[in-house]
């Protein structure tokens, strides 16, 4: 980005040249030092000559130091009108201070005393050299040593003595020690000391990026000390600088100060790598003391800027202000009024495998630059926002983040890869048509390849996202597979489900949400279900596992190791449980280790209620349809009787309206009617083991109301120590008073076997 200020210099050399060329020519004819010259030539020598003088000289100075000297070899005044030719014409300009050895050639000169004007018949060349030493030298000596001469070439040049305006229309040539340049006519003015270079203005330098400089028109003034260009065009093999005007202005000593570009000011870096362009109505570039070495560059208004690559980058702000450090380098910028960054992706292929459009929106930005065109690290200054949507669709979902202070970090080929934001850092997803997605939390770092790949969040997370809300002290978002990850004493809660574990993950499309170590999870806001009955409670339903897969979609979640799920006194434990929470369904697996356990209630003497022990292989169970399916190797204890079968469908009574107890009441009160029996039907190798007395068959009806057992199939068979073993089609047993109903038909008569004393 740094302006080529070696070849402002230059410029500012061939503009004083030109002023310095017409100094020496007003200072010669002024006063009539020509006129005053010829009336010490002897007497005319010819018909046409009236004074001729061979080898004069005329000078001027000021408290004992030469200003200028003036020498010609010969000088003619013509009969015609008194005018005057001047032959072999040298004059040398040394300055008030003889910092300057300044030297101009030329043939032929003519002087018109009439108009006024001397006009060059020849070329015109001048030699400018600087002379550090002169003040310390003897007045009017040659420099020991000339450095850096800058030669310039012309024709046809005009000086007016009356008005001290001089000009020329011819080409004008100049010799740099770097390069050369040229420009079409000049005009100097006495009355504000200016000096135009009326157009085609060219300078090229020899250096590497072979470097131009071209103007429509240039002109230079003397108070205040300035160079003016229209339509300025710098042009090297990598940059290209334009502009509609600039002013150049100068110290005491011609060093540049400072350049003011306005109107339309474009700068091109040309390289492949970034090609990058900028855009504004007004440019500014401070220099150094020695003029050499750049110190801002101060773009404003309307300043747009954009750099194309694979990851193409585009912003616009009020101002943007350049600093430069050694060799003219660019080390730091500072944007600022409305900043806004974009960053778009230009890969091919598929929407999937195309990185993330960013877009940065802030009151201010600083950034540091490397090698003076790559940015390493930038900084807002103020609350700021950046929006991230993939590039595929503008009406794909976009994520926007907000931060009191960003912090971004770029890598060698000047890509975004890290950005922290903080403190009251804001993450707000919107999705056409849906509810936006919002995480807050004190501070975010996001990491960047080729597109956004995560977002940590640290302190106090508060995310939002429709109905649910989760909390944890850190949060992780991976842009792979669309899942957060939270720790920190996480919690989710949603639609009266609470959720705590160590860890919580859930992904942002699917809304499921996984939960790992020491899982708790508390279903609240349930409605009473009267017609319901082992989770038709309004009380609150708790479970407790090591890991939960909950889908939000279908309000399921399952629980894995060591689950424990109750609602008042009613208890499921076992390694695997899938619980909806609409249906209050559930779905128990064991392992080979660990059965499923229940606990159902029938009612007991005194208006109590026993306890029914049940462990299987798995549970089935729906509120609605109060009906508990235990199957594989189902056992059920009772007080002084045992189960056994393959299946049993326990069928419950409804609820009904009775109030619920507190939690933790006794399980024989009001609070058990949830996991009432109303009646069992087993299936498969039933059991009965009593204190004395055991009944088998293949399928068994137990109904509560009269504490009645039928047996049938297999055929049944009852065995009793003291009675022994009686066989028919079905057995009636009624636990109360002991009684045993036997039936059979023609087919298959009852048997009963008698125990014999010995």
């Amino acid at each position: 980005m740094a302006l080529q200020i070696s070849l402002l210099r230059r410029w500012v050399a061939v503009t004083a040249a030109a002023f310095l060329l017409v100094l020496a020519g007003y200072y010669f004819y002024a006063r009539r030092n020509v006129q005053n010259a010829l009336k010490q030539v002897p007497e005319k020598i010819g018909v046409e000559i009236q004074q001729t003088a061979q080898g004069f000289s005329v000078s001027k100075s000021e408290q004992g130091r030469t200003l200028f000297k003036m020498e010609a070899s010969k000088a003619v005044q013509f009969k015609d009108g008194g005018r005057t030719e001047l032959h072999n014409v040298r004059i040398t300009v040394y300055g008030r201070d003889a910092s300057r050895y300044d030297q101009l050639y030329g043939s032929d000169f003519e002087y018109d005393p009439h108009t006024g004007d001397a006009v060059a018949q020849g070329a015109v060349q001048i030699d400018l050299n600087g002379n550090p030493g002169g003040a310390t030298q003897p007045d009017q000596a040659v420099p020991q040593q000339l450095k850096d001469a800058i030669h310039l070439k012309t024709s046809g040049l005009v000086f007016n003595q009356k008005t001290g305006n001089a000009s020329t229309k011819e080409l004008i040539e100049f010799g740099l020690p770097q390069g050369s340049g040229s420009a079409r006519g000049f005009t100097y003015t006495a009355h504000d000391n200016q000096l135009t270079l009326q157009s085609q203005v060219r300078i090229v330098l020899d250096d590497k990026n072979h470097t131009t400089l071209l103007a429509a028109r240039g002109s230079i003034r003397k108070e205040p000390r300035v160079i003016l260009l229209d339509a300025p065009h710098l042009q090297s093999a990598t940059r290209r600088l334009a502009a509609d005007k600039a002013s150049i202005y100068l110290r005491p000593d011609n060093t540049i100060e400072r350049l003011e570009a306005e109107g339309a000011v474009s700068l091109e870096n040309q390289n492949d790598d970034n090609g990058l362009q900028l855009h504004a109505d007004r440019l500014d570039l401070l220099a150094d003391a020695s003029g050499d070495q750049l110190v801002s560059a101060d773009f404003s208004g309307n300043v747009t800027f954009s750099a194309p690559g694979l990851q193409s980058v585009k912003g616009d702000a009020g101002r943007l202000l350049v600093r430069f450090g050694a060799n003219n380098q660019a080390t730091s910028l500072r944007a600022e009024q409305n900043v806004k960054l974009r960053q778009t992706s230009a890969e091919k292929g598929s929407p999937q495998n195309r990185s993330n459009d960013i877009e940065l929106t802030a009151s201010a930005v600083d950034a540091s630059i490397a090698n003076g065109d790559r940015l390493t690290h930038a900084k807002t200054d103020g609350a700021a926002q950046i929006a991230i949507h993939p590039s595929a669709s503008s009406s794909a979902e976009q994520t926007l983040v907000t931060a009191d202070e960003f912090i971004a970090k770029f890598d060698d080929a000047g890509q975004l890869v890290a950005l922290h934001g903080a403190p009251n850092a804001r993450i707000v997803n919107q999705n056409s048509g849906q509810p936006d997605r919002v995480s807050t939390s004190e501070s975010m770092d996001a990491a960047f390849h080729r597109g956004l790949t995560s977002i940590t969040q640290n302190g106090s997370i508060v995310f939002t996202d429709g109905t649910r809300k989760a909390y944890a002290q850190t949060a992780r978002y991976s842009q792979n597979n669309q899942t957060i990850t939270l720790a920190g004493s996480p919690r989710i809660t949603d639609t009266g489900m609470a959720t705590t574990a160590q860890t919580l993950r859930f992904n942002r499309v699917s809304g499921d949400a996984f939960a790992e170590g020491d899982v708790k999870t508390t279903y609240t806001a349930l409605k009473p279900q009267p017609d319901g009955a082992l989770l038709a409670s309004s009380s609150p339903i708790h479970v407790t596992a090591q890991t939960m897969v909950a889908h939000q979609t279908s309000a399921t979640a399952l629980y894995s190791g060591d689950v424990r799920l109750w609602q008042d006194a009613n208890v499921v434990q076992a390694p695997s449980v899938e619980f909806n929470r609409d249906l209050r369904s559930v779905n128990a697996q064991s392992t080979n280790l660990t059965p499923v356990s229940t606990v159902l209630f029938q009612p007991g003497p005194h208006g109590r209620f026993i306890p029914v022990a049940i462990t299987s292989k798995g549970l089935q169970y729906v509120d609605s349809e109060r009906k508990a399916k235990f199957l594989g190797g189902v056992k059920a204890v009772a007080d002084d009787m045992t189960l056994t079968a393959n299946e049993i469908d326990a069928y419950l009574d409804p609820r009904g309206n009775v109030s619920n107890a507190a939690e933790g009441e006794n399980p024989n009160s009001a609070l058990a009617l949830g996991g009432k029996l109303n009646r069992i039907v087993a299936e498969g190798s039933v059991l009965i083991t009593q204190p004395g007395r055991k009944a088998a068959g293949d399928q068994l009806i137990y109904t509560v109301a009269d504490d009645k057992f039928v047996l049938t199939g297999g055929p049944p068979s009852i065995f009793d120590a003291e009675h022994g073993q009686v066989t028919g089609v079905s057995l009636t047993l009624y636990r109360h008073d002991d009684r045993v109903l036997v039936k059979g038909d023609s087919a298959s008569p009852a048997i009963s076997q008698t125990r014999v004393a010995r």
